[in-house]
Formats: structure tokens, C-alpha cells, sequence
């Protein structure tokens, strides 16, 4: 690719080769008596056969740009000034027939919630043809062809028989591929993916992502990338333009961005990242406050009320943006030098309850498998050596779980999903247990059995030596304050027609703790502890974002002093900024309250961050169990070395995982799991042995055990 003169929006004047130039666009979107302005003045260029990456928090206004593009503003949206040129063709005002034609034809979009996205009443088949048959007058049985060879392009097993299937009957990673089999049928010259992998899981995503960068390539498309994650936009883009309410607040190559970062946003972005290698005993970075409101006409550089670094000047006026080496141009007043370093504050970690401490100093590693727990396994069968003298706050033994799947079996016989299937560990007073794994391999199921949402097939959950499985629901009751839960969805937890000071009230009065007047003062003790404003009492929580949800969630779990909290999937739907803000807290409320937690989650770095222990679940079985250093630093199992290799890292120049190494494919189904190792059909060092035999978990190291055949770092015979 030829480069020239550098130009305002981060890319090279390149004849010939440039696809898309969008200059000085702005959108306004009126909602009643409010106009919200989700894109203000964005620059930015996009050339043949590359990927543009969009960065930025919820709000920034990357989806909003995607679909002024598309040519698809929500009700009551409008361009108020710019221009959008593709290939030389002017796309802002356009007549609403001429974009029918361009839209899915020459630009396509893959978006981010595949179910909603695609038609639940229609069969596959017909929604991947239905562009083939629109733009190039395809005969049906001329698009049935091209939907089943675009579905074989995409990777979709037997892509014959999944034409007739409706979306229900695929899973995530299948209906993405769906998805992007729709955008490409014809070929466009530019596809907008808006955060394609959001809601699947690390392995997954590593696939979409590499079909997309593959496709890409081979189909000699241009493709806009829209993602909240660094690590994508690292991995996938050539250049990158971050943006910040509305605004571009830094543009360039990818490999120059993140190694010479000069605005101060991009710069808070990437030190927000956890990673697989943060210090424990040191805070995350966080940004401080929250995006500002776009209904309000901003002045100055709309970061500077969260920015360490800002001045007067930063408050009062607009910074321009400004051009360096290499195309890197950034709007900032006082630009960084580089990454930021380190300067975080430091935690103090207390020794468990009931425990010697660990001697880990201030790094606060924590409590390890050779401390409160015992130097055996955690409860995972014959190999373990049982409770402490003073025994563990919990205790799972043998836990399974099975429920009804619907419709019958091959012979009519009943079919049901094997969710948790023989599962046993322990927790000990002040530790924190993490579990790993896919969606679908039974740790949200886990986590419910735990605090007594849902009751298991056979097992027992035994709390401060009393088994809960087997208590009354009277007994059960009054014990339920020592057991709580802190949700996914925040949103869908909290009451939406309660204010959120009942909210915080209603386990008090439940449990008769208190008068009215004294609960009201426990419920401003409680946002107080996880930082947030005595007025939130009156709010409703629609009224809240996500992060201020997500710590009203916490505070009500907190509400009747537990002494296990269960945290299920804390913070998957937030931004890199407040997830951290919100990881913060609840290390801090776990070491000051000493309490015994376990944390599900899919996010590798987040249960490196707030576990001591971690059990890496695979379709309803613990596969590798062991202290966090242990596991993430010499991964045993086959499925968890996937796992770490799938992580997309925030550097460019990392070096990537060997193929090898990658989780590959679909897990099957838990309603008929493989026989003997249940990772076999992925796994690349499977043998016959595998096929036959299911796997003990056995010792790699006192406080470190394994369920495989041929575990990693260990020479095994293979028959």
C-alpha cells in the first residue's frame, strides 16, 4: 500500500485504494423535548482490504457511526453535518431506494445480539438467500445454493441441514456465523462488524474473529470492527480510532497507537485492562467518574472531568486534533508519552479467618491449597485429605444436577441435561474459589445449587458443617442470610418498580432486622461501602447505569452480612472502565469482610484478579483445580491452556498461541456427553484411551489436580 501526506483523520492520502472517508459527521437523535448527540465532528478513513478498528465505552458513539454509515439511525435520527463518501459515491442524503440497493450489496453489517438480529420465524436458509434474491434477482433454488455455500464458507457444520433449522436451535457461536454468512452472500466491499463476539465466550470469539480476518482477506473486503476490548482491536486491526462522547479522541496504526499512546483517554483505556499477570496486591486502574451526558452541549475536551491531567485550558476549549509521524493524530491539550505506568494503590490483605497467615506480605496473594484448606485437593475425591481441623466454610461433594431438556429421546425415552455432573471442592473462611468455563458447562447451575436457589439431583452442599441440601425450608430460611448471590443482570434483578431504597430494604424486613427507620440508615451504609450517593435511595434503577446497578446488586447481597457470597458473572455487561471500578470494590469488600466468595465467570483475567483458588469446569465437570498461580502459570489440562491461549492480549506484538493449542469447535451437547474424557472430541492429544476411560482428577502437585490422560508438561505413553 502506497502512503502519502497524512491526513486529519489518521490515514494516508492513498489514490486509488482508499474505500471510505467520513469528514466532520454529526448526528442528533430527538427523543421528546431531548436531543441526544451521539456524534460529534468524526473524521476518519478507511482503505481496501483493511480493518478499521473503533474503540471506546458505552456511549462513545462507535455503533452510532456504524449505522449512520448503514444508513440505519434509530427513530428520530438524523446527520446534521458531514459527509460519508464510499468509493467516491456521497452516502448523506441519499433517497431512501438508492440506499436499499447499496445497503447488504455493497456495505453489510454483522451485529452484535445474533438472536434479536435475526427473523425467529424464519428458517436459516431463507434469511441468508434473502439478499441474494433482492439484490442479484437469484432464483429461490439459485439462493438455497448460495446460502448453503456461504454457510460451508463460515465454518457451519452440516450446512445442508442447517437451512431448514430456525435460530432457536443453534447456538451462539453457530448464529454468529449465521449471522456473517447474511452480511457476505454478496460480497460487499465493506462489512461493519459491531461487537460480533461480545456475548461469547473467549474461544468462540477467537473463531468468529479469525473467520472474519480469513473472509476478509480471501473475499479482498474492508471491514470496520466496533468492540469495547483493546485486545480485539490489538489482535484484528490495522489502525485504530478511539472514541470518547461522540468524539475521535486519538487515531492511528495499531502497532504505533498502542506503543507512542497520546491521549490521556487512551491511555486510562488500556491501563484499565486486567490482566493475566496483575498483581494481586495492587488495585486495578480505574477511571474515575462516568461518561458525560450527550443531551448537554459540552465545552472543552469532554475527558477532562476524568482526567488526572486536566487544566483549565482542557476545561474551556476544544483541543484540535493534531497530526504526528506515521498518521497518529490525537486531540489532546497535555498528550501522554506512552502506556501509563504503574501506580496503583496497593491492597492489604488479612490472613483468612482461622488461619495462619500466608506470608505473602503486601503483594497479597492470598490463601493458597497449602493454607486453610489442607495440602490435599479441594474435596475432589479419594485423592483429597478431607477438612482442616477447624473445616472449610464450604463444602461440595459429589454435586450433580439434572433437568428435563424437552421432547424425548431417540426412543422416546426422557431426555435430560446433565448440568453439573459430580462436582466436589472446598471453600475456606476468607478465601475466594474461582470458576472457569465455556457457557454451558454447568457453573451458573453450580453457583445456584450453592446459596440454595435450586436443589441438586444427588450431592450435598454442606455450610459450617450443616448440609443445606438436606434442611427444611424453615431452617433453610433462616440460614439463607449467611448464602447470597450477587447476579449477572443486574437489571433484571432489581425490582424495576421498586426505588432502590426498598430495594436494600426488603431482605432487612424479610428477616425482621430493625425498624423502618433504622433499615433506611443500614441502606445508606450500604451504598456508602460501595460508593455510591445517599440519593440513589430515591432512584428507580432504570434510572441508574450499569456499573451503578451493578454495585446496588452487590450492596444488597451484602445487605444481611453473609458469610458466602457467590458472584455470577460480576461484570460481563460493563465497560473496561467501570469493570474495574467495580472489580476494586469487591476485592476490597472481600479481604474487609473476610468473606468466603466464589466467583463464576468466563473472563479469564477477571477470576485471576479475585480468586486464590480455581476450578476450571468443562460440561459439568471440574477438569483442573488448583491455586491461581498454579493453574494460570502451568495450565495441566488440554482445555484449560485453550482457554489461556484464546485470551486476545492488549499488545500488538504479543506472539500469538500456536494453533495447536486453540479450542476448536462446539461443545457437545450435556444432554448426550462424549463417553470417557467429555473434552476428547476437541482436545488434539486425544487417543483411544480417552474415548474409554473418563479421566480422576489426580495430583500434578499437592494443591494442583488435573483430570486428563495425557496432561501437559508430563511425557505420557499414548495407546
Amino acid at each position: 500500500m502506497s502512503t502519502a501526506l497524512s491526513t486529519a483523520d489518521g490515514s494516508a492520502n492513498t489514490d486509488g485504494v482508499r474505500l471510505l472517508t467520513i469528514r466532520d459527521l454529526s448526528v442528533e437523535i430527538r427523543r421528546g423535548d431531548r436531543i441526544v448527540r451521539p456524534v460529534r465532528g468524526v473524521s476518519l478513513a478507511l482503505d481496501r482490504g483493511e480493518t478499521l478498528g473503533i474503540v471506546g465505552e458505552t456511549g462513545s458513539g462507535k455503533s452510532m457511526t456504524g449505522l449512520a454509515i448503514m444508513g440505519m439511525l434509530p427513530a428520530g435520527g438524523r446527520i446534521t453535518a458531514g459527509s460519508i463518501d464510499l468509493d467516491g459515491r456521497e452516502l448523506v442524503g441519499l433517497p431512501a431506494a438508492r440506499y436499499r440497493a447499496i445497503r447488504g450489496n455493497d456495505v453489510a453489517m454483522v451485529f452484535q445480539d445474533s438472536m434479536t438480529a435475526l427473523n425467529p420465524t424464519k428458517r436459516i436458509g431463507e434469511q441468508v438467500a434473502e439478499p441474494v434474491r433482492l439484490h442479484r434477482g437469484a432464483s429461490k433454488r439459485e439462493a438455497r445454493a448460495r446460502a448453503e455455500e456461504m454457510l460451508a464458507l463460515v465454518g457451519l457444520p452440516r450446512p445442508a441441514e442447517r437451512l431448514d433449522d430456525f435460530p432457536h436451535q443453534l447456538s451462539g457461536g453457530m448464529r454468529q456465523r449465521v449471522m456473517i454468512a447474511m452480511a457476505l452472500v454478496c460480497e460487499p466491499r465493506l462489512v461493519i462488524a459491531d461487537e460480533p463476539t461480545t456475548a461469547l465466550d473467549v474461544t468462540v470469539q477467537a473463531e468468529i474473529l479469525d473467520l472474519l480476518d480469513d473472509l476478509r482477506s480471501r473475499l479482498g473486503m474492508s471491514m470496520i470492527l466496533v468492540t469495547h476490548d483493546m485486545g480485539v482491536i490489538a489482535r484484528h486491526a490495522d489502525r485504530v480510532g478511539v472514541m470518547y462522547a461522540g468524539r475521535v479522541a486519538e487515531t492511528g496504526p495499531t502497532s504505533e497507537l498502542f506503543a507512542r499512546t497520546r491521549h490521556r483517554y487512551t491511555q486510562a483505556l488500556l491501563s484499565s485492562i486486567p490482566s493475566l499477570t496483575q498483581d494481586r496486591g495492587e488495585e486495578l486502574f480505574s477511571i474515575p467518574g462516568a461518561p458525560p451526558d450527550l443531551t448537554v452541549v459540552q465545552t472543552g475536551c469532554p475527558f477532562a472531568p476524568r482526567c488526572a491531567g486536566a487544566t483549565d485550558r482542557c476545561r474551556a476549549e476544544l483541543p484540535p486534533p493534531v497530526t504526528e509521524a506515521g498518521g497518529h493524530v490525537h486531540s489532546c491539550w497535555h498528550p501522554a508519552e506512552g502506556p501509563a505506568a504503574g501506580n496503583r494503590a496497593r491492597l492489604v490483605v488479612p490472613a483468612p479467618v482461622g488461619s495462619e497467615p500466608t506470608g505473602s506480605g503486601p503483594t497479597g496473594s492470598g490463601p493458597t491449597g497449602s493454607g486453610p484448606t489442607g495440602s490435599g485437593p479441594t474435596g475432589s475425591g479419594p485423592a483429597g485429605s478431607g477438612p482442616t481441623a477447624s473445616g472449610p466454610r464450604l463444602r461440595v461433594v459429589d454435586l450433580r444436577r439434572e433437568h428435563p431438556a424437552g421432547g424425548a429421546g431417540l426412543f422416546g425415552g426422557r431426555r435430560t441435561v446433565k448440568a453439573v455432573s459430580g462436582v466436589s471442592f472446598e471453600v475456606a473462611a476468607g478465601e475466594t474459589f474461582g470458576l472457569v468455563g465455556e457457557s454451558g458447562c454447568g457453573k451458573s447451575s453450580l453457583g445456584r445449587m450453592l446459596v440454595a436457589l435450586d436443589r441438586p439431583t444427588s450431592g450435598e452442599v454442606i455450610f459450617d458443617g450443616e448440609p443445606v441440601t438436606r434442611m427444611s425450608a424453615r431452617a433453610l430460611g433462616s440460614r439463607r442470610t449467611e448464602l447470597q448471590m450477587m447476579f449477572q443482570d443486574s437489571n433484571a434483578s432489581l425490582d424495576p418498580r421498586m426505588r432502590i431504597g426498598a430495594i436494600l430494604r426488603e431482605p432487612l424486613a424479610i428477616q425482621g432486622v430493625g425498624t423502618r427507620a433504622q433499615r433506611t440508615a443500614r441502606a445508606r451504609e450500604l451504598l456508602r461501602d460501595v460508593g455510591l450517593p445517599a440519593s440513589v435511595l430515591e432512584r428507580y434503577p432504570h434510572e441508574l447505569s450499569g456499573g451503578q446497578r451493578q454495585r446496588v446488586g452487590l450492596a444488597r447481597a451484602l445487605a444481611l452480612d453473609p458469610k458466602v457470597l457467590v458472584a455470577d458473572e460480576p461484570v460481563s455487561a460493563l465497560d473496561v472502565s467501570i469493570r474495574s471500578q467495580v472489580l476494586n470494590l469487591m476485592r476490597r469488600v472481600q479481604l474487609e469482610r473476610g468473606l468466603s466468595s466464589v466467583v463464576i465467570s468466563h473472563d479469564l483475567a477477571v477470576v485471576r484478579y479475585l480468586a486464590d483458588r480455581v476450578g476450571v469446569m468443562y460440561l459439568g465437570k471440574l477438569v483442573e483445580t488448583g491455586t491461581t498461580d498454579e493453574v494460570y502459570g502451568s495450565a495441566a489440562h488440554p482445555y484449560t491452556a485453550g482457554l489461556l491461549a484464546a485470551i486476545p492480549e492488549a499488545d500488538p506484538g504479543a506472539p500469538r498461541a500456536p494453533a495447536a493449542a486453540r479450542v476448536r469447535g462446539e461443545p457437545p451437547s450435556p444432554v448426550d456427553p462424549p463417553s470417557g474424557c467429555r473434552f476428547r472430541t476437541r482436545c488434539a492429544l486425544a487417543t483411544a484411551l480417552c474415548a474409554q476411560e473418563e479421566p480422576p482428577l489426580t495430583p500434578v502437585t499437592g494443591t494442583h489436580h488435573v483430570a486428563c490422560h495425557h496432561p501437559l508438561g508430563r511425557e505420557e505413553s499414548r495407546s
